[in-house]
């Protein structure tokens, strides 16, 4: 059972967005996935688009113009987007990203997953908790 309808991911890479969606829409397939391809392009969209925000956010940690860190300290700056779960996705997160994120308000380090089932199972156990 998931907990969240819609959901956000920002990152660059197309064929992680691929993956992950895919994943998503494995899990429950009326989950509304929506997705930016750099920090910059995801500000915007979830700045502009406060009607519709998602009830769940992700992101890169690794990516061009505005990163992960960046963009996770810019969101918890709008009143209607800082109360969204943020989970921050890369390949590897090292100790020191791994506070840093935590102490700008991300409630989960999620490292990609080379293997779609084991992706899988990890958005599950995601979506199915009460951030």
């Amino acid at each position: 059972m998931t907990l969240y309808k819609t959901v956000f991911l920002a990152d660059d890479d197309e064929d992680d967005r691929e993956i992950f969606m895919d994943a998503i829409h494995d899990i429950d397939g009326s989950i509304e996935c929506r997705f930016a391809s750099n920090g910059e392009m995801a500000l915007q969209t979830l700045d502009n688009d406060i009607l519709q925000k998602p009830q769940l956010i992700f992101l890169d940690l690794n990516m061009p113009k505005i990163n992960g860190k960046q963009l996770l300290r810019e969101l918890k700056k709008v009143e209607g987007l800082r109360s969204i779960p943020v989970i921050m996705y890369s390949t590897f997160f090292t100790e020191k990203d791994r506070e840093e994120v935590q102490n700008l308000g991300a409630v989960y380090c999620l490292i990609k997953k080379t293997k779609f089932s084991e992706l899988s199972n990890s958005l599950r156990d995601i979506l199915a908790r009460q951030w």
